[in-house]
């Protein structure tokens, strides 16, 4: 498949070639392609070819490639197969390979708006329970629409960026006033996030049928979580400081071409949906994440029995006429499956914090200082291929 020697244990071969941005020591940060443990930097291999989309590659975010659209995306993505698959462009190409391990990885676009959904049903009735437990988990609306909110763009970070712990007010049950302080149940949300690349118009909605055409690929994304911010503030107008402190997300852009292999039908919906949110060709993916807490592995959430696809969160996002912009970033919402080492919250995993698991031998229940948490991503073809999308990794602070 490939004249490049790829290492065993790597999640990145040579049908994934996801794109980001790298920096060498004393260089600008460009846009690389990884395969194996190596990083083919396109800067100077595109310079001597004709490629849609050589121009963006010396640039330090991936937003002037995202801009160019379908077209272009399709044509740098037959280039790459290409570059890895034929012999013929060994010469051209090695001499151009960068080793991941030295190189810092930056954030691979600028983040133009931020809105993460809620599209888990085993997630929302989880959280329904744990939240509401005198009514029914899942509100009226939750089946008719995926429920979502908007974050902050400016709190999307690269992996490997600290989390320091978040302080604001929170208030018990059995309080009766609240309190101000750091956050003391903080916690992680395994999320799949999905980059915009070409904008929409204002006025005019995104159809589902549209999705390739505005979406360019996937990164994994941690949307860290205070969650006794969150109870005290979230009534009447949903997530506020409780969830804007940081999301972290995959240093690595795997396209949607790549990914193509790895559709499922999506699970029946029921009641119908409305017509802007129906299509006989919506899907879903088939990925696997794994959580590991302090480097022990606690959880692998499954991403394929999501209730929502991706096509119908974006006809949803835009439905009122708003557009979506280059670098637009939209997540999944926690990735939850229905067995207990299958949840992507820490909230769900310990039930709210009654039922303590053990991390390298230490009951746990929410993130202490020092806590290192990493979610990785792996999807599946319908060949029985794997394909890794990446790490997402955070380390938590103390409160300042």
């Amino acid at each position: 498949m490939t004249w490049i020697d790829i290492p065993a244990n790597s999640p990145f071969g040579p049908d994934t070639l996801p794109l980001g941005i790298f920096r060498l020591t004393g260089q600008e940060p460009r846009m690389g392609a990884a395969i194996g443990d190596l990083i083919i930097d396109l800067t100077p291999v595109a310079s001597a070819r004709t490629v849609d989309g050589s121009q963006t590659f010396s640039e330090p975010t991936l937003n002037a490639f995202l801009a160019l659209g379908r077209p272009a995306w399709h044509a740098t993505r037959e280039w790459l197969l290409d570059l890895v698959r034929n012999e013929d462009n060994r010469e051209a190409v090695e001499p151009h390979l960068v080793r991941q391990s030295e190189v810092t990885m930056e954030m691979p676009f600028e983040v133009a708006d931020y809105v993460d959904f809620y599209a888990s049903e085993q997630h929302a009735t989880n959280l329904g329970r744990l939240f509401r437990p005198d009514s029914e988990p899942l509100l009226p609306n939750w089946k008719h629409l995926p429920v979502g909110y908007h974050g902050r763009a400016g709190t999307v970070v690269a992996s490997g960026t600290d989390i320091v712990r978040p302080s604001g007010q929170r208030k018990a049950p059995a309080e009766t006033a609240p309190t101000y302080g750091p956050s003391q149940r903080l916690d992680i949300e395994v999320e799949l996030g999905f980059v915009v690349g070409s904008p929409s118009k204002l006025g005019e909605p995104v159809s589902v049928e549209a999705f390739k055409d505005h979406v360019y690929g996937v990164v994994v994304v941690n949307d860290w979580s205070a969650r006794d911010l969150q109870a005290w503030e979230y009534v009447p107008l949903g997530p506020f400081l409780g969830k804007s402190f940081a999301t972290s997300i995959s240093p690595w852009v795997v396209s949607l071409e790549a990914l193509d292999g790895a559709t499922v039908p999506l699970p029946t919906q029921e009641p119908t949906v409305l017509p802007y949110l129906a299509s006989d060709s919506l899907v879903n993916y088939d990925i696997t994440f794994e959580v590991y807490w302090n480097g022990e592995l606690v959880s692998s959430p499954p991403y394929k029995d999501m209730y929502w696809s991706p096509a119908q969160m974006l006809a949803h996002l835009s439905v009122n006429g708003a557009s979506v912009r280059t670098g637009d970033l939209f997540a999944s919402g926690t990735v939850s499956g229905p067995e207990k080492d299958q949840r992507g919250s820490f909230i769900e995993l310990s039930w709210g914090g009654r039922e303590p698991i053990t991390v390298k031998g230490e009951e746990r229940t929410f993130l202490q200082d020092g806590d290192e948490v990493t979610i990785t991503a792996t999807a599946t073809t319908r060949t029985g291929t794997s394909l890794g999308l990446g790490s997402v990794t955070g380390r938590i602070l103390p409160a300042r």
